[in-house]
C-alpha cells in the first residue's frame, strides 16, 4: 500500500473533510489532494485543493452533508486554523454514478 505524504495541516484538514460527510471514510475516495505554502507578512500556512469522489448509489447524502454550510464550518486542526474554505466548483455527477466534490481552502498556523 503506498502512503502519501502528508503535512499535519493537510492530514488534518482530509480528516475533518471526511468527518463532515457522516459516512464511514472507505466510502470516499481521495482522487487529488494539493498542498502549496502560502505565506503573508504575518502568518505562514498552506493552500489546498482536494478532489473527493463519493461512489454511487447514495453519493448525495453524504455530499450533501460535506458541501452545505462548508464555508462557514468551524474546523479544528491541531495547531491550524482553517483560514478560508470554499468549492471550487458545484458537485458534478459522473457517468459511474458517483459525484465528484472539489474543495479549496487555506490553512495557517495557530
Amino acid at each position: 500500500m503506498m502512503k502519501l505524504a502528508m503535512s499535519p495541516a493537510a492530514a488534518g484538514l482530509l480528516r475533518a473533510l471526511l468527518a463532515r460527510a457522516g459516512v464511514d471514510r472507505n466510502r470516499i475516495l481521495l482522487s487529488d489532494f494539493r498542498s502549496m505554502d502560502w505565506n503573508s507578512l504575518t502568518l505562514a500556512g498552506e493552500r489546498h485543493e482536494i478532489i473527493l469522489r463519493i461512489p454511487g448509489p447514495g453519493a448525495a447524502g453524504p455530499v450533501t452533508l460535506l458541501v452545505d454550510g462548508l464555508e462557514e464550518a468551524d474546523f479544528t486542526i491541531p495547531g491550524q486554523i482553517v483560514a478560508d474554505i470554499a468549492l471550487i466548483r458545484p458537485p458534478s455527477d459522473q457517468a459511474d454514478g458517483s459525484i465528484l466534490v472539489e474543495i479549496e481552502a487555506l490553512t495557517v498556523a495557530e
